[in-house]
């Protein structure tokens, strides 16, 4: 029987536990003044293994969901980094990075209703509340825009040399507290599965975290480099990356001409 990979050999003595972090104060993050970069957004589907793209909203059907992953060249290379830093036999998959306001918008309102459908008490207040936890307000403010609208967000998995995603103890985009980064941290006891998940999130969070990611708490495969949650959680004062939007065909014509 083919056995799976498994890090509990080198991650149960090396990894430190992942440290519980506060949720994002929004109104605080979104004054963090952004200085602005015209780095361009690349295709992560160009970057050489072991680096796989898996456009989840795409493969969903999600209205507006482009079909690519696409991050700022700084964030692109630092993905690098962290997919050539994993023990071999596992890889790294990328999921989503810049997102189209209009499937950001898409999201929180179809989040907002499943909460408000399941938690009828909820006042206006605590359903966005809930809400944000998973997925930001939509914006294209350029002062504080959505973080996966700026290109330096990422949501992330690791993957089996066979492609096989890895169990990291709850699915991609899964709206429930075990999905927080720590909350596996914070179990007295944890069976085998769990366990393993456990372990895989650590080596997730360390290998970003050494290229200078940061993560979102409620989030296990979220992390930002140079947006305004980078420039939060990282202390760095300001952010790098505002808006950022697709070349297309269109607005190069009217470039050129």
């Amino acid at each position: 029987m083919m056995v799976k990979p498994s890090c509990n050999t080198f991650l149960a003595d090396r990894l430190p536990p992942i440290s519980t972090l506060a949720e994002p104060h929004w109104g605080t993050v979104s004054r963090l003044p952004i200085l602005g970069s015209d780095e361009p957004l690349v295709p992560m589907s160009l970057a050489p293994l072991p680096i796989k793209v898996f456009p989840a909203y795409a493969k969903l059907g999600i209205p507006g969901a482009v079909a690519e992953c696409y991050v700022r060249e700084g964030v692109y290379r630092r993905l690098l980094a962290v997919a050539r830093s994993l023990p071999s036999g596992l890889q790294l998959v990328v999921l989503d990075g810049w997102r189209p306001w209009r499937v950001q918008q898409y999201l929180f309102d179809t989040l907002y209703e499943s909460i408000r459908a399941h938690h009828g008490e909820a006042d206006e207040a605590q359903l966005l509340t809930r809400t944000r936890e998973f997925v930001s307000v939509p914006s294209r403010d350029p002062q504080a825009p959505s973080p996966h609208l700026t290109g330096g967000a990422v949501d992330v998995t690791l993957c089996d040399e066979d492609g096989l995603m890895l169990d990291m103890g709850t699915l991609f985009d899964e709206a429930v507290p075990a999905s927080h980064t720590a909350a596996l941290e914070n179990q007295d006891e944890l069976d085998d599965r769990l366990v393993r998940a456990r372990d895989y999130r650590r080596l997730l969070f360390h290998a970003m975290r050494e290229q200078g990611f940061t993560n979102l708490p409620s989030e296990w495969w979220h992390y930002d480099f140079g947006d305004q949650l980078w420039a939060h959680y990282g202390d760095h004062g300001r952010a790098l990356y505002g808006p950022a939007e697709l070349d297309t065909i269109e607005s190069r014509w009217r470039r050129q001409l």
